[in-house]
């Protein structure tokens, strides 16, 4: 699959399949989707697989919610999951470089 030339939403449900997970797709506009590919393609963003498959190794659990965000220039994957103890956790990760910015369990 060439990940330069796929929406970000495809490119979101693939990675999930490929992971056999359930995932809940935030609604955003065709411009958040023309962004988020740009990104990607010159590089700006690491493909979500590649952030998916380390924090599966990391937090292991089920993805229920991935958001790829702007914030004060910088982007975001939030990716929400339930643990293996069926807790809720929120993951926050420099979509630049894998680095988890916070997380919080519910």
């Amino acid at each position: 699959m060439d990940f330069h030339r796929t929406p970000l939403a495809i490119l979101t449900i693939s990675a999930f399949l490929a992971m056999s997970q359930a995932v809940s797709l935030s609604h955003a506009s065709d411009g958040d989707h023309d962004r988020a590919r740009a990104a990607l393609a010159s590089g700006q963003i690491l493909p979500l697989s590649q952030i998916l498959a380390r924090l599966e190794k990391n937090h292991p659990g089920q993805v229920i919610e991935v958001e790829l965000e702007r914030d004060q220039g910088q982007w975001i994957y939030e990716i929400k999951l339930l643990d293996k103890d069926g807790r809720r956790k929120k993951i926050k990760i420099d979509a630049s470089n894998e680095n988890i910015l916070s997380s919080k369990t519910k």
